[in-house]
């Protein structure tokens, strides 16, 4: 009951305000993942004639390019308002993309596609086993995985500089545990390689990227940026304005050192990873 009780929270939260923000700056953060994204496509190697599920699809950026190079692709998410939007470009673009509904961790499939892909889709389940253990019953016996995950944040300089500067004027944050479903819930590479491999993977990889993210186009762009997305916004959700105020203030000095950048960017640091069934 706990794991269903997360995964409506999870629902929940991706239907509502989130997902509206993010078809809203859905350019803007395309943008800002132009580079890992090219970067997790040259890994996963899309062939023409190949079936690919894209887990985690959101507004369908990483589901256009792979349909630009391989014969079907099934994008899945639970976010309707984002769905929305990818479907919107994919009849603008005359991809040919099929965009499901549900939760990828439950979602039955025939064992049809010789990819699974995802860009930050996969670091949220809440049993990560099962949820593995089912996609993997989706690939043909010739079929591979292909996934990007965050490294640990004191590694992502977009998330340790902005995260050092307002933690000290914001409420106490909750912990999260080493295993807690997150964004870097997978920054341990013990531990995603005993996920995959309970989940009856292969020939597991795993090799760092990092990349320079573009966070605003300016200074003041940035600080606007980082206070709408990732874990500085969570941290504000429940601030007073005063202390909003306060954490805006530090941010503008912390972003200091980067403001001659145009744009303004930080690194980012990433896990690659790819297995075989």
């Amino acid at each position: 009951m706990a794991e269903a009780r997360s995964n409506a929270d999870q629902i929940a939260f991706w239907n509502a305000d989130a997902g509206a923000k993010w078809v809203k700056a859905q350019e803007r953060l395309d943008a800002m993942l132009a580079e890992i994204t090219a970067e997790l496509i040259r890994t996963a190697r899309p062939a023409k004639g190949e079936r690919i599920l894209d887990i985690g699809c959101g507004c369908g950026d990483t589901s256009l390019q792979l349909a630009a190079k391989a014969a079907e692709v099934v994008g899945i998410d639970v976010s309707a308002p984002m769905l929305a939007r990818a479907k919107q470009r994919a009849r603008e673009s005359d991809a040919k993309v099929d965009f499901v509904e549900a939760d990828a961790a439950a979602q039955g499939f025939e064992p049809t596609f010789d990819l699974l892909f995802s860009r930050f889709g996969v670091m949220f389940f809440v049993d990560p086993d099962a949820a593995f253990a089912n996609l993997r019953r989706t690939l043909k016996r010739s079929g591979r995985l292909a996934f990007v995950c965050w490294r640990d944040w004191r590694e992502n300089e977009w998330v340790r500089v902005p995260v050092g500067a307002v933690r000290p004027h914001l409420p106490p944050q909750p912990q999260l545990g080493p295993e807690d479903p997150g964004p870097f819930a997978f920054a341990d590479l013990a531990r995603v390689r005993r996920i995959l491999s309970n989940a009856g993977f292969d020939r597991i990889t795993v090799r760092p990227f990092d990349v320079e993210l573009p966070l605003g186009a300016t200074h003041d762009d940035a600080i606007a940026h980082i206070q709408e997305f990732g874990p500085v916004a969570r941290m504000l959700a429940e601030a007073s304005e005063a202390q909003k105020a306060q954490a805006a203030m530090a941010l503008r000095e912390a972003f200091k050192p980067f403001a001659g950048r145009k744009p303004l960017t930080m690194g980012g640091a990433v896990w690659l990873v790819t297995a075989t069934a």
